[in-house]
């Protein structure tokens, strides 16, 4: 079985993971009680599914039953350049890392399932692989395992990846060692609390995602709180900043997977640009993108909050011409955006 184990590792690092570890189902008994927790205070917001999915996601067992062990599998796409240059260009709409490329959950299933047939032909068992997509709680069971520590900002991190890592798994029905859950390491430190710009982290370890901007730009429908909007500055899609200012990513390697590296377009967008997609000129640019995910509507009403808190009035007239657009949250953004940068006239 430790054979086994070292095969299935070089050839995980041969497909491009950086880290490999391997806990029970069951070792996270503390996702139950935490879940429920987070889901009665109403920190979910419109994520209705964590509420319908909160067995599965509460009990990795439930998902599969006949799962003995499950492979837990990091991979970096830690960024070549400051994370946050572009907060303060007002022109440009800041993207999150993991979104200015392919969509990782595309790139690593690929590769997780070729590892995951390699495994049931070699030791005659059954697997399944799950990334991001299903409701299985990848950060506990990254913990358990030893890939990492869910950090304050509630993000895995890693002694060796910083916390610019993706996740993936595999369950199988057969045994395989476990190896040794990983212990906290954030100290006294505070960075990750202390950056964001809506406090949406009511203490350690906990998060409200109603004020989290990665959450009200990729999850939140409709109209984002007026109050709320002069706090997201020109962050289109994601927010990056508890992650950037973690001290263990001195530790971090750049991203090898190319498909991870910024496109050109979307390194620096220029909201103007991104304020003229319609719906095709939208899913063309996104094609094989995450962003693609949440339609042109709401990004185009993200980009027109980034116009609104740009104080640049040479784009008053972005926002103005949208200003009657379908898309009624779109429509109220423009006004909202027009208004700030001119007073509703051009």
């Amino acid at each position: 079985m430790d054979e086994l184990k070292e095969q299935f590792n070089a050839m995980a690092r041969d497909h491009g993971f950086d880290v490999v570890r391997v806990c029970r189902p069951w070792d996270a008994p503390e996702v139950p009680g935490r879940l429920s927790e987070f889901l009665q205070r109403g920190y979910h917001g419109q994520m209705d599914w964590l509420e319908r999915r909160r067995e599965w996601r509460g009990n990795p067992s439930s998902l599969w039953p006949e799962a003995r062990s499950v492979i837990v599998l990091g991979e970096s796409y830690t960024p070549a350049d400051d994370p946050l240059e572009n907060l303060s260009k007002p022109e440009i709409g800041s993207i999150s890392v993991y979104a200015r490329n392919l969509d990782y959950h595309d790139l690593i299933k690929k590769r997780l399932k070729k590892l995951a047939r390699w495994l049931a032909d070699k030791a005659k068992t059954e697997v399944k692989v799950f990334v991001d997509t299903a409701p299985v709680p990848e950060k506990p069971l990254g913990q358990a395992s030893g890939l990492g520590w869910q950090g304050k900002h509630t993000n895995l991190v890693s002694r060796n990846l910083g916390n610019w890592f993706f996740i993936g798994s595999i369950f199988t029905a057969m045994e395989i060692e476990a190896d040794q859950k990983e212990s906290d390491h954030c100290g006294n430190c505070r960075a990750c609390l202390d950056i964001c710009p809506t406090n949406a982290f009511p203490g350690p370890y906990q998060i409200d995602a109603r004020r989290c901007i990665s959450y009200l730009t990729i999850e939140h429908r409709g109209p984002v709180d007026e109050d709320i909007r002069p706090l997201l500055g020109n962050r289109i899609y994601g927010c990056d900043d508890c992650l950037a200012v973690c001290p263990w990513n001195k530790f971090a390697v750049k991203a090898r997977n190319i498909g991870y590296h910024a496109r050109d377009d979307l390194a620096s967008p220029r909201l103007s640009e991104l304020a003229a997609l319609d719906d095709a000129g939208f899913r063309s640019k996104f094609q094989g993108s995450p962003i693609k995910r949440i339609g042109r509507n709401r990004l185009v009403r993200n980009v027109l909050y980034a116009i609104g808190n740009s104080a640049r009035k040479n784009l008053a007239p972005v926002a103005w011409k949208l200003r009657e657009d379908n898309d009624e949250a779109v429509a109220d953004a423009a006004r909202w955006a027009a208004e700030k940068l001119v007073g509703g006239s051009t």
